[in-house]
């Protein structure tokens, strides 16, 4: 059985052998029952170690391709799996910003690129657990969260003048798990909530999928749009309103000082809560106001994680409230996942304690300052229109000025980088010509060509 493997080829050689084993068994219309060649002679024949074929032959028989009777070698298993459908292209794009092989330039996605993320602190923090702490290793944390992580985080909010006890905090699987379990708990089908436009799109979904009804208040470059706001709330009466207070996602802005007391001044007159999200909160650069500071948690419910800047895979958020409502939370959590990782608590507790995450933190957001200057300097005003120029954090909402957005996707195509729809981000999906950039991705080669075939076209169409 000659594979024709090429060692030169991107595709590891044991992913090669398992495919072409695939192959070969469809090719030649193999049975099943049929006996499979010997590991020895599989690998003669492909000039390949023992250890390579063994793999590939225990991947397929983990997914019922092959059977392994002991004794005796490898048999086809009795029912092949066939394979999947293909995905469609509109399938394949819409996953490819989470498939972390895909050689694309993620110019348009929510986080940061792995080589800017610590693994030391991390490993290390993740032995001491492991070493110390061997009920992390196979227990659930409590209906709250780990007591350890929420003293840490109860020293955090302290530092932002937010003053709470450990038990008005409980631990999430990062910020969307906490939304999901407020959405769960607070709302239900048909009820009516306030949402930014344009703002975070899984946000959106979120509420689609459980029945609520939103109402979208156009974001400005200092917060949300307070005459639209008095106009809605003139007419109709929202239970809650979800934003982001600070380098808001995906306008990178700010709530400005006014906003943000007169967004409390409408919510005691109106009666609404407000679901503060601050999911940028290690990125803060400087003063800023927000709306759990001013307000000591009485109208607003706060939350936050640390996914963003430690781990995206290391899922570890908080939302923090009054007690009654914390309780409620905790019921929704136990009957809906039971508990979060202890280990993942634990790890994020040891690197708050430690001091490895204020320091990590304070790189990130050095680094990001200057990529942030350098991504604002090269989108020059003639061709691109930046909405505001952020202070701080991940974003830059643009839009190429004399270009149609299809053709800002092709060119984008080409150069193998991948831009987030501005659609998306809009509660009603409606076709938009806005980019969210991700300035930690925009000095790479790819992104610099990408400006610079956006720049070439529009000034052509200035001729």
């Amino acid at each position: 059985m000659d594979l024709k493997i090429d060692r030169n080829a991107a595709d590891p050689v044991i992913r090669q052998l398992v495919t072409g084993v695939r192959a070969w068994i469809t090719a030649h219309g193999i049975r099943p029952g049929a006996r499979m060649p010997s590991i020895r002679h599989l690998a003669r024949d492909n000039g390949l170690s023992l250890s390579s074929v063994i793999k590939a032959y225990d991947q397929l028989v983990a997914s019922g391709v092959l059977e392994s009777r002991h004794g005796a070698g490898f048999f086809v298993a009795q029912q092949v799996p066939r394979p999947s459908a293909p995905e469609t292209e509109a399938d394949q794009q819409k996953w490819q910003l989470f498939e972390p092989a895909s050689a694309q330039l993620k110019l348009g996605c929510g986080w940061l690129p792995d080589t800017w993320r610590d693994d030391t602190d991390l490993a290390q923090a993740i032995r001491q657990v492991v070493r110390s702490d061997s009920q992390a290793l196979f227990n659930y944390s409590t209906p709250l969260g780990s007591a350890q992580l929420r003293l840490h985080i109860q020293k955090r909010l302290g530092l932002m003048d937010i003053h709470v006890d450990p038990g008005q905090i409980i631990t999430t699987q990062g910020a969307s798990h906490g939304l999901d379990l407020l959405v769960r708990t607070l709302l239900k089908p048909g009820d009516l909530v306030l949402v930014e436009s344009p703002g975070y799109y899984n946000l959106f979904n979120l509420l689609k999928l459980h029945g609520v009804r939103t109402l979208a208040v156009p974001r400005t470059a200092n917060g949300p749009d307070i005459a639209s706001l008095e106009r809605l709330l003139a007419e109709h009466q929202p239970s809650y309103f979800f934003i982001n207070s600070m380098y808001q996602n995906p306008t990178g802005t700010s709530l400005a000082p006014s906003v943000a007391y007169r967004l409390l001044q409408l919510a005691t007159r109106h009666d609404f809560r407000l679901i503060e999200d601050d999911i940028y909160a290690d990125f803060q650069n400087g003063p800023t106001s927000r709306l759990a500071t001013l307000d000591a948690l009485d109208r607003v419910i706060y939350l936050a994680s640390f996914s963003k800047t430690l781990s995206s895979s290391l899922r570890v958020g908080y939302v923090v409230a009054q007690p009654a409502i914390i309780n409620r939370l905790a019921e929704i959590k136990m009957v809906t996942g039971i508990g979060c990782s202890l280990l993942a608590e634990n790890v994020v507790a040891t690197l708050l304690a430690n001091g490895a995450y204020r320091k990590l933190v304070q790189r990130l957001r050095q680094r990001l300052n200057k990529q942030m200057a350098s991504t604002l300097r090269q989108l020059d005003p003639a061709y691109w229109e930046v909405f505001a120029e952020p202070t701080g954090g991940l974003f830059v909402w643009a839009r190429a000025r004399r270009l149609e957005e299809s053709r800002v996707q092709q060119i984008a195509r080409e150069l193998n980088v991948q831009l987030s729809s501005g659609a998306t981000f809009l509660p009603d999906g409606k076709a938009c010509d806005w980019l969210r950039l991700n300035v930690a991705y925009t000095q790479d080669i790819r992104a610099q060509t990408f400006f610079q075939r956006i720049e070439q076209e529009s000034a052509v169409m200035l001729q």
